[in-house]
């Protein structure tokens, strides 16, 4: 059985109630989060505490509405590296997480290597994103865009 499904195995009620709570709205108040979980205040922290310390909760994120900040032109960029040893794949990895662009970045197998959830100022800016940071890239072989119309955040399913 892998790390990560023993993990997962180990959670229990309380554990899945304050993760829930947590994913429905992260900025409830510890003693609220109690409640949901039907534990003490001090039960609650500490779980939560371990969740963080285990690596099951990652962080706690602000969800801004991009056309707000200014950014209203979404899209989904697949990316086709010319190469996939470990530098290239680094090299790249860590050069589009600090592009402020990217809202996220996905690794995945298929036909792309990659597929980035990017937003820009305009449909020109993008074209020039996608020119001054994706085609230029010595590690890309190739790029397709796909603009979003909608996008709908989801949840980790059930817990």
């Amino acid at each position: 059985m892998s790390k990560n499904i023993r993990e997962y195995a180990e959670l229990d009620d309380v554990d899945r109630a304050l993760l829930a709570a947590l994913v429905a709205d992260a900025r409830i108040a510890n003693n609220r989060l109690a409640a949901r979980a039907k534990v003490a205040p001090s039960t609650a922290l500490l779980r939560v505490r371990q969740l963080i310390d285990r690596g099951v909760v990652r962080g706690f994120h602000a969800d801004l509405d991009p056309e707000r900040v200014g950014r209203p032109v979404q899209a989904i960029v697949a990316i086709r590296l010319r190469a996939h040893d470990r530098r290239h794949i680094d090299t790249f990895t860590a050069t589009v997480s600090r592009l402020p662009e990217v809202i996220q970045s996905f690794h995945v197998a298929g036909d792309d290597d990659y597929l980035l959830h990017v937003a820009v100022p305009s449909a020109s800016a993008l074209r020039d994103w996608i020119l001054d940071k994706v085609t230029t890239n010595p590690a890309v072989a190739h790029s397709r865009t796909s603009l979003v119309f909608g996008h709908e955040p989801g949840h980790p399913g059930p817990l």
